[in-house]
């Protein structure tokens, strides 16, 4: 069934998310009306999906719809914020009710799982892509920055890095595996932003930032802002049990390079680690120290060979072949 803008509008998303009492208006006039928070810093973030790019063409539509907002809530989460409302800007080639159905169930399970309200967007026809602003707010003077770690911080990283890369790759078929698979393509698929850590490590982490161009290189632009280098050790890494069923040197190749995994990769001082780990620890958050910032610039990783210098561009949308 094909529906009009206005009914695709009111059908699946007038009433999306959460329902906030800081929305004084919402989906249906010109501009949504907002009351941030007294003492509160404003925190935005925007992501645009593009099908055949950010995910496979004939994507789930449940997939594309979680992974639409799941993006810009790791964006928060790396600045320790709390998300509050987002707008949605969709482009269909065709409002077809059987698709819609599953992209807006997913987006609203998401919203409503984090306490966030769909306040305002637009929607027109074209080849498919999906751009979200994502609002919320943090404590003033206190969010997460990638520019704030030192020399000796140690750096850690949340969840199992490299599981998501393989599991797309999974999915476009230049991969074959036996074994778990299905639970490599949910990490693709159904990523799960890290928003309650990023807020805890608020007065714990000198620096943040999500990981979603790779392990190495989001850990080098952390460095870079920093004005720093930093030495990832590869005996730390935390594979999952299904990445390590790849082979040792396949797995450790997706944890360092793979993104979309949407993790936050964090440093902390050493004279906070003790108290990090009495307030927070490890094996309830789920988070693993993998390296060291150093004074020297670049991007380092120990092996069992020695301290190599690599290079970590991360992906680049306009990089020539």
């Amino acid at each position: 069934m094909t529906l009009s803008e206005f009914d695709l509008i009111d059908r699946y998303f007038r009433r999306s998310g959460a329902v906030r009492s800081d929305v004084c208006v919402g989906v249906g006039d010109d501009a949504a009306l907002l009351e941030c928070p007294p003492g509160m810093t404003l925190v935005a973030a925007v992501d645009t999906l593009v099908d055949g790019v950010h995910f496979p063409r004939g994507c789930r539509p449940d997939s594309v719809g979680h992974r639409a907002l799941a993006v810009n809530l790791s964006d928060l989460a790396a600045m320790g914020a709390q998300p509050a409302w987002a707008l949605l800007a969709l482009t269909l080639p065709a409002a077809q009710a059987e698709w819609l159905d599953g992209f807006a169930a997913a987006f609203s399970a998401l919203a409503l799982q984090h306490g966030v309200t769909l306040v305002g967007g637009d929607t027109t026809q074209g080849p498919l892509a999906v751009a979200v602003t994502l609002l919320g707010w943090v404590p003033a003077g206190c969010a997460l920055r990638r520019s704030g770690a030192a020399p000796g911080d140690a750096l850690f990283v949340s969840g199992t890095p490299g599981d998501a890369a393989a599991g797309l790759a999974l999915e476009q078929g230049r991969l074959t595996a036996e074994g778990d698979c299905d639970s490599l393509r949910e990490r693709f698929l159904f990523p799960a932003p890290r928003v309650a850590l990023g807020a805890r490590l608020r007065g714990y982490a000198s620096a943040c930032i999500d990981v979603s161009d790779g392990l190495l290189a989001d850990a080098l632009k952390l460095a870079r802002a920093s004005g720093c280098g930093v030495e990832l050790e590869a005996a730390r890494l935390p594979l999952s049990a299904p990445l390590r069923a790849l082979g040792s040197e396949r797995a450790r190749s997706f944890a360092l390079t793979g993104g979309d995994d949407y993790e936050l990769c964090f440093t902390v001082p050493v004279q906070r680690l003790e108290r990090l780990e009495a307030d927070l620890p490890s094996a309830h958050w789920g988070y693993t120290r993998i390296g060291t910032i150093r004074v020297e610039t670049g991007a380092h990783v120990r092996d069992e060979s020695g301290v190599k210098t690599v290079a970590a561009p991360g992906y680049d949308h306009f990089a020539g072949p």
